[in-house]
């Protein structure tokens, strides 16, 4: 409890100063046409003991699974413009959010920041073509998540070998199938853990649970299977139907639907993301059921009015602005020989109904901001 404690009152502090393994898709190989290789040895990291934390950032670098760390020579050379490119599996308002702080940060230092996103959650072939080809386009490194890790792997073995380093952000995975420089992150499966507690707490161990998965790989597994070992010790928290989505609303307002339809007896419903607890409550609204209960996770603007509203009743926040300034910071150290290499986590914290406005009412930490004004309590 101290150290969630701890978390908590990081993200607060840092908010007061400012006022999945998919089927891997086939992408055709990238050409090493003018793709500069780096020559000159690799520097020695530093040690993770001395890596000044980025603000908002929880502990000191962890490492990675072994193999998965990045230890070959960067082409960029420090002194020189960065130009950086950002490539989010898709764009919605959450991963907006870590756009807008990763951009507000690259301002601050002085980074080109360059924004790439495929058409849909599921355009898995169209992020994979982008990675392809960034290794052509004159960058210094990519800042990337996907949905797909091992259709990723390749292309981001290719960048290695050009001297781009590669950061995944919005996980903490510590085995990716290519060797990549950082990981910057919240715990997955410790937040939705943390939450899954809370809940399983409030319903007395006995609830009839739905749960909305997200896309299949890494990410829906890590999140969901945090609910599952909250309710794992209790017998009566029964999971009785849990359905995939492509991380959406609409999609997840159709499982909720189905859901129902076939297990009128739930009661509860956890969710992978914000989005698909934004669907199942629009459902849940349609059908009339007020007795059911929704959780997700993400921290996405929406999501948290709706539960300041009552529409749905908590998430995991992750506080997507700051996990963007982080992350970039952090992209910004591994050009300039300055990060140790291993998984940076960021906060998660878990946010209800009685305490969302402790957020709301910093919108100046919030992308976008929220549709109304919120006193802070």
């Amino acid at each position: 409890m101290k150290k969630h404690a701890l978390y908590v009152g990081i993200a607060l502090a840092l908010l007061l100063a400012a006022c999945a393994p998919a089927a891997a898709t086939e992408v055709a190989p990238p050409t090493s046409e003018s793709v500069a290789v780096p020559t000159q040895a690799p520097a020695a990291a530093p040690a993770a003991s001395t890596y000044t934390l980025p603000e908002g950032a929880l502990v000191q670098p962890v490492p990675l699974a072994a193999g998965a760390q990045f230890t070959g020579t960067i082409a960029y050379k420090p002194g020189a413009k960065a130009k950086i490119a950002y490539m989010p599996p898709v764009i919605n308002p959450y991963y907006g959010a870590i756009e807008q702080g990763a951009k507000a940060q690259a301002e601050a230092l002085g980074v080109e920041m360059v924004t790439f996103s495929p058409s849909g959650d599921s355009d898995i072939a169209g992020q994979m073509k982008q990675l392809q080809d960034v290794a052509t386009q004159g960058f210094d490194a990519v800042i990337l998540s996907t949905h797909d890790e091992n259709a990723a792997g390749p292309l981001v073995k290719k960048l290695d070998e050009a001297g781009i380093p590669v950061v995944i952000y919005n996980s903490d995975i510590a085995n990716f199938p290519a060797p990549i420089s950082a990981v910057v992150g919240y715990a997955q499966r410790k937040a939705t853990r943390a939450l899954g507690d809370a809940i399983a707490k409030k319903f007395n161990g006995k609830a009839m649970v739905g749960v909305l998965e997200g896309q299949a790989g890494y990410h829906s597994t890590e999140r969901i299977g945090g609910f599952l070992d909250a309710f794992a010790p209790f017998p009566d928290m029964k999971i009785v139907m849990s359905l995939p989505t492509t991380w959406d609303a609409d999609t997840a307002n159709k499982a909720t639907l189905d859901m129902m339809q076939a297990h009128p007896e739930i009661n509860l419903i956890v969710a992978a993301n914000d989005f698909e607890a934004i669907g199942a409550a629009k459902a849940l609204k349609g059908l009339n059921r007020s007795d059911v209960e929704v959780y997700g996770n993400d921290g996405a603007t929406e999501g948290l009015e709706q539960i300041a509203a009552g529409d749905w009743q908590g998430t995991s926040n992750t506080v997507p602005y700051t996990m963007g300034k982080i992350t970039m910071q952090v992209t910004w150290d591994v050009l300039n020989g300055k990060y140790p290499g291993g998984y940076l986590e960021t906060p998660a914290i878990q946010t209800f109904t009685a305490d969302v406005a402790r957020f709301l009412c910093h919108p100046e930490s919030l992308s976008p901001a929220p549709a109304k004004t919120y006193p802070c309590p």
